[in-house]
């Protein structure tokens, strides 16, 4: 792990410099001149500004519709889907066809930045690496990481904040096991960015100064502004996208040139929203803009990006962060030095640190965004004004809007990331493993003072209300009596079960998985749910239990986490078809019998039938090994699959002898 992270790191370095001589190259050809980008806008005349952007909409279209999809838009998200579901596989042509869309957008004036292609180019060469070596899904998540921090890294010289992104963002979490190769891949980037660009700034950095500790107030109502300008960003960019997918019917190829036409009109205007937008950044680091510009281009830039992104264009959502954050620091900065100078600091000092409030309050990652401000500066004075920013647009961003502007792009596509985990795990497990034969049940035409005696008796909160045949008729929970149990003597001849059940509920299949029990629990608030036959979807076979589910879902997550690593252990040593990890307990290898050819995991239920476990499958696939750890219920068996099972050696013995 340690020498992949190496080369991935190295990788990555080389990807963060190749883009930006690439966005270099295209923007030279674009706005060619002897100043930066910027100048060279200004200098041109106004049609050119209007047909440039059109030109680099009508290259990227195509490129992505017919190559590569994923490269569309600002690339974070879909590391993350790869991750979450795909078990941190990316295509290999990702990391070519993202760099060459970004650089072209970015380079033909989008409003768009350069970090977050980058990343998806880090991620996707992390991951081409991983599958080269046929690593197994979690080291292989690793090394996606691994390759985003590296991208991360190589942006802005910030080793630290490079690592600290992959933990934060990408892999949401800061316990991962295999932190040091994303370390390592980290400082690599950094090491080969600095040997072939030098102590490369892309920032003119202030020094910075806290003039006053009553200061700090300001800096406490800057993070609240900052987390209202995050909010509108989020939900202005998914607006645009929304116009675009849904409700503009163009083919996707054409859109990004409709973009183009939009940004060029407002580019007329408002030059300084082309490109990533550092010089006008530098402009505002230096205290080298009117207040009033720097506030009208905070709306300004919201729209361009929204409109770049939405349309089809490839490029980061960082810049445009950093963006908008600087210039609403130098807005405020000026307002407050203007009435309060004796204890206040100059405008561009609250331009820096509005820069990590505003990347802290989109991509809800402050300890990232702190970081990355500090690293630019090595000034810790900034320290403590930027920490209250961040934090503080981090939680009134988040009290708007619960999901960050990458994963609410998941969430619109149906993927919960907060609870990926969780639900892939629990349509592992089925209702048939986990519910009980034993319950209490009770009978419609059982009278108040029955019912009440068998809830007393009986286990749990809720129970089925069923006829004379056990076919279901209701549920009858704890909280539905609390308003008759003050009349109980008088009630207790003159109501039924039937009169009191709640018709209102689903019941569960013996054939359905745990996940689709727990949203109906949570749906009805039950703890518990009747279990229905396979023949009779009424008639009530048992009761499965939110407790139960729990349980069984510690115990999937403790043998997916075992199992996993012995996988690992067995696809490396192919000279031992068997492991002995435990008294009567082994690892084997056996080949697929005859009769589970063509069949899925799920249909031959192996689990239940043989008591082993699949720990992963081995198969021939042109001519080379494909080794598949921990398959999916739906995975298909072939004929020349070789199976690696775990369980008891009597177990695995009978499988081995199935025809």
């Amino acid at each position: 792990m340690i020498i992949l992270a190496i080369i991935i790191g190295i990788l990555g370095g080389f990807g963060g410099i190749g883009i930006r001589w690439l966005i270099k190259f295209i923007s030279d050809i674009s706005f060619p001149g002897p100043g930066n980008i910027l100048e060279n806008i200004l200098a041109i005349p106004w049609y050119w500004i209007l047909i440039i952007p059109v030109v680099g909409g009508l290259l990227v279209g195509p490129i992505i519709s017919f190559l590569a999809p994923e490269a569309k838009g600002h690339g974070v998200p879909e590391v993350m889907q790869a991750i979450l579901l795909k078990g941190g596989i990316i295509r290999p042509r990702v990391a070519f066809i993202k760099a060459i869309a970004s650089a072209v957008s970015i380079g033909t004036g989008g409003s768009v930045g350069r970090e977050g292609p980058i990343v998806q180019i880090g991620s996707s060469l992390g991951s081409t690496v991983g599958q080269f070596f046929h690593v197994p899904t979690k080291r292989l998540k690793t090394l996606v990481g691994c390759g985003a921090a590296a991208g991360i890294a190589a942006a802005f010289n910030a080793p630290i904040a490079g690592a600290l992104f992959a933990v934060e963002i990408i892999l949401m979490d800061f316990a991962v096991a295999q932190f040091s190769p994303i370390v390592i891949s980290s400082v690599m980037a950094t090491v080969i960015s600095h040997t072939f660009e030098g102590n490369l700034i892309a920032f003119l950095v202030p020094k910075y100064e806290l003039a006053s500790p009553y200061e700090l107030i300001f800096y406490f109502i800057l993070g609240g502004i900052a987390g209202l300008v995050s909010f509108a960003f989020i939900k202005s960019l998914y607006f645009a996208e929304d116009v675009f997918d849904n409700k503009t019917r163009l083919p996707e190829y054409i859109k990004p040139a409709i973009g183009g036409i939009i940004m060029g009109l407002v580019a007329l205007l408002y030059p300084e929203i082309m490109g990533v937008g550092y010089e006008t950044i530098n402009l505002a680091l230096k205290g080298e803009m009117l207040w009033y510009i720097a506030f009208i281009l905070i709306f300004v830039k919201i729209f361009a990006t929204s409109i770049t992104l939405g349309s089809g264009g490839s490029g980061g959502i960082f810049a445009p962060s950093l963006f908008m954050g600087a210039m609403l620091g130098y807005f405020f900065g000026s307002f407050v030095h203007q009435y309060f100078p004796l204890i206040t600091a100059s405008p561009n000092a609250y331009a820096l640190v509005a820069m990590g409030g505003l990347v802290a309050g989109t991509t809800r990652a402050p300890i990232t965004a702190i970081i990355i401000v500090f690293e630019l500066t090595n000034d810790y004075r900034i320290i403590l004004p930027l920490m209250i920013t961040c934090i503080i647009s981090t939680i009134l961003s988040s009290r708007l809007s619960r999901e960050s502007i990458y994963t609410l792009k998941l969430l619109l596509r149906n993927i919960s990331i907060k609870e990926g985990t969780e639900a892939n795990v629990m349509e592992t497990i089925f209702v048939n493993d986990v519910y009980t034969e034993k319950f209490n049940s009770i009978l419609e035409t059982d009278n108040f003072s029955q019912v009440i005696n068998k809830i007393i008796k009986g286990k749990g909160p809720d129970f089925p209300v069923v006829d004379k045949n056990n076919n279901i008729k209701g549920m009858i929970s704890l909280k539905d009596l609390k308003e008759y149990l003050y009349e109980r003597e008088s009630l207790q001849n003159l109501l039924i079960a039937g009169d009191v059940a709640n018709f209102n509920f689903d019941m569960i299949n013996v054939q359905d998985n745990c996940k689709s029990a727990m949203d109906i629990m949570s749906k009805y608030d039950f703890e518990g749910l009747p279990v229905s036959d396979r023949g009779n979807l009424n008639k009530v076979i048992g009761m499965i239990w939110r407790k139960d589910i729990q349980d069984a879902y510690q115990k999937a997550i403790e043998a997916r986490e075992i199992t996993s690593s012995l996988a690992s252990s067995i696809v490396m040593k192919d000279d031992l078809p068997q492991v002995h990890f435990m008294e009567g307990y082994s690892i084997s290898e056996i080949s697929a019998p005859n009769t589970f050819i063509n069949k899925s995991i799920r249909e031959l239920d192996i689990r239940a039938r043989y008591g082993v476990e699949v720990l992963s499958i081995k198969t021939i696939k042109n001519k080379s090994e494909i080794i598949k750890a921990i398959p999916s219920a739906d995975y298909i068996i072939r004929k020349d699959d070789v199976l690696v099972v775990a369980g008891e050696i009597r177990n695995i013995n009978v499988l081995q002898n199935v025809d």
